[in-house]
């Protein structure tokens, strides 16, 4: 464990050294003010409207900006490693393989949930003592549940990069492919959905249906987000609220969707040649 402490604390002051911890919360924090603000400018009006609206217009943003992060953030660490020459020195230390990546795990994740907390949870501090009317307990305990989901989304996509960049030789590959997962789970899979709904003219089973979400962690997020208040949703979403789903179901499945590649990933690179 020591020497994944280690690696995580490389890869920590990487992320510092090339300003992706500074770089993500800016980004998060103006996105998050500036939605929260003037979301409802399309209907003639500006400022905070209220909780359940900001955190269900923050989820739809987020699909969108950090699975993609995620990726930009992780997307070499093993075959950048490799290209480099690092990767044959780091295992001559005495550090398995699987140190080595769960390592890379923790410090990406650290530098991705500080950014996260620091950049969400200063939209919220400041829809804290600015709004009117709103009700603190509510907001903390929405925020908080839209940060840890936002967190184990960004860790799922992590783990994706990392199954593409044991796989592959090249960092270009590595780059090409984590673009084609991202927009995969975030344009294709639902366009997919849609269209099956649109051939069957609606007639898919609705007990199978909505358990076809669970297979895209950003509709997961969604949903996660979406029962903490008790919302139906539009589209896609308003089938899952037929099955309802618990916290804990779907927290299961953020989970297992980050186990799943990352087990991939240790599996590959203790094939991979070096």
């Amino acid at each position: 464990m020591k020497a994944s402490i280690a690696i995580a604390q490389k890869e920590f002051k990487d992320g510092l050294r090339n300003r992706w911890l500074v770089a993500i919360t800016v980004i998060f924090a103006v996105f998050a003010s500036g939605l929260s603000w003037f979301g409802s400018a399309s209907v003639g009006t500006i400022g905070f409207s209220s909780v359940a609206n900001t955190i269900v217009s923050l989820s739809s943003l987020n699909v969108f900006l950090l699975p993609l992060i995620a990726l930009l953030l992780s997307y070499n660490a093993i075959v950048g490693e490799d290209e480099d020459g690092t990767l044959l020195l780091l295992l001559t230390y005495p550090l398995t393989r699987g140190e080595l990546l769960l390592g890379k795990l923790m410090g990406h994740t650290a530098i991705l949930a500080i950014s996260t907390i620091a950049g969400f949870g200063s939209a919220g501090l400041i829809i804290a003592f600015f709004a009117d009317a709103v009700d603190v307990s509510e907001l903390l305990s929405a925020f908080g549940l839209f940060i840890a989901s936002a967190i184990l989304l960004g860790m799922i996509f992590i783990s994706l990069s990392y199954l593409v960049s044991s796989w592959v030789s090249e960092k270009s590959k590595a780059a090409g492919l984590a673009l084609i997962i991202w927009f995969f789970f975030v344009l294709i899979y639902d366009m997919g959905l849609l269209g099956i709904l649109v051939a069957t003219e609606g007639q898919v089973q609705a007990e199978v249906f909505p358990y076809l979400l669970l297979f895209n962690p950003t509709d997961i997020f969604r949903l996660v987000n979406l029962v903490g208040f008790d919302s139906n949703g539009t589209g896609l979403l308003s089938i899952a609220s037929e099955q309802s789903f618990t916290l804990t179901e779907l927290f299961v499945s953020m989970t297992i969707w980050i186990i799943v590649p990352f087990t991939l990933a240790y599996y590959r690179l203790t094939k991979r040649p070096i």
